[in-house]
């Protein structure tokens, strides 16, 4: 068996196959996987207690999600978790989501439970994203509604890949404000911070000449298209961000020392925030037990942290929402799924032509 689900993954790495769904118990068919066979892996496992999952009745005990103690539920997770680590190579990612659970009126907490368990077995964890889906009911009424889930970005070493270029936010083009062109796109001009360094008493002579140096080097940049915009703090004039303390903040310390630093937003974008607005997916869902990956809280994790032609796993495939997303960007798909009804799903959704995704 080892030897075929080889072949499948070399099938895929040369790209005769784009995707190649394998039905069971993930637990088993990633233990044939070759090692460091794995670009990337994109997942949301069952969550603890949550729904109920369409599995044969001999593989009921086999479904993540249904231990009986939330203690088991994340010994099996990171078990499975350990697993994904040998398969993965040296440089991939893992991007995890997972929803929390309300029991006997406590939040569980169950997301970070699973995180900081990664964490103890060696996983590194680059970003927590909060995923606001943006509509939900609630029959609670004595606590607010939860509108939220956690994705979190594991890696294996600390030097992996990640192409920040291709999911920059790119700027808007220069704004006009009563009928003149702005000089940023937030319309600072400069001019305020001129002002400021000249009337500092706070400024020696020399941080003076140094600070309007570095304010027209700045304004040139901009001018020049290198920059879109940008804010300088002064000595005695604006706030430190963050810290005055120049021993834990390294701003603070280019304050004390030169009287000023300067924050700059380059032309060519900047990276998205740890928070996204994304509305779930409905297009797809066949019944109220499981939930489907909108394409695009897929986006960023493929394309941040997979090349083109890399392959993309998901453990716990359901109706192949991560598959999709990986043949629309040019990577191919490896899932694993036990349900059968769920199989049928996702291979309906393959082999739908739909068009490419906008990279």
């Amino acid at each position: 068996m080892a030897f075929l689900y080889q072949q499948q993954v070399e099938a895929l790495n040369n790209g005769i196959e784009h995707f190649i769904i394998l039905t069971g118990n993930c637990n088993e068919i990633l233990d044939q996987l070759p090692d460091e066979s794995i670009n990337c892996v994109i997942t949301s496992p069952p969550y603890w207690q949550m729904r109920a999952y369409h599995v044969k009745e001999e593989h009921s005990d086999l479904v993540i999600g249904t231990e009986r103690k939330p203690e088991e539920y994340v010994k099996n997770l990171t078990l499975i978790f350990n697993k994904i680590k040998r398969v993965l190579k040296a440089d991939g990612s893992v991007w995890l989501n997972l929803g929390d659970k309300y029991h006997n009126k406590n939040l569980m907490g169950m997301p970070w439970r699973v995180a900081l368990a990664m964490q103890d077995d060696g996983w590194i964890l680059r970003n927590d994203v909060i995923w606001h889906q943006r509509k939900g009911t609630q029959s609670a009424k004595d606590r607010l509604r939860d509108m939220y889930e956690h994705i979190f970005h594991f890696v294996k070493n600390k030097k992996y890949y990640y192409d920040d270029d291709s999911i920059r936010i790119k700027p808007k083009k220069l704004p006009i404000i009563n009928g003149k062109q702005t000089i940023s796109a937030t319309g600072v001009s400069g001019k305020k911070y001129r002002k400021q360094i000249s009337e500092s008493e706070d400024l020696t002579q020399e941080e003076r000449k140094e600070a309007l140096k570095a304010l027209d080097e700045t304004l040139e940049k901009i001018r020049n298209g290198e920059l879109v915009d940008f804010r300088m703090t002064i000595r005695g004039t604006q706030r430190t961000y963050h810290s005055n303390n120049s021993k834990v903040s390294g701003r603070a310390k280019e304050l004390e020392t030169k009287g000023f630093f300067i924050l700059t937003s380059k032309a060519k974008g900047f990276l998205p925030s740890d928070i996204w607005d994304i509305v779930p997916e409905d297009q797809w869902r066949k019944d109220a037990h499981y939930a489907v990956f909108p394409a695009e809280l897929l986006r960023i994790p493929i394309l941040a942290t997979s090349r083109v032609g890399s392959i993309i796993l998901d453990p716990f495939m359901g109706t192949g929402s991560t598959i999709v997303a990986a043949n629309k960007f040019g990577r191919s798909g490896l899932g694993i799924e036990l349900s059968d009804q769920y199989v049928k799903i996702a291979e309906e959704r393959l082999n739908t032509n739909q068009p490419a995704l906008q990279i």
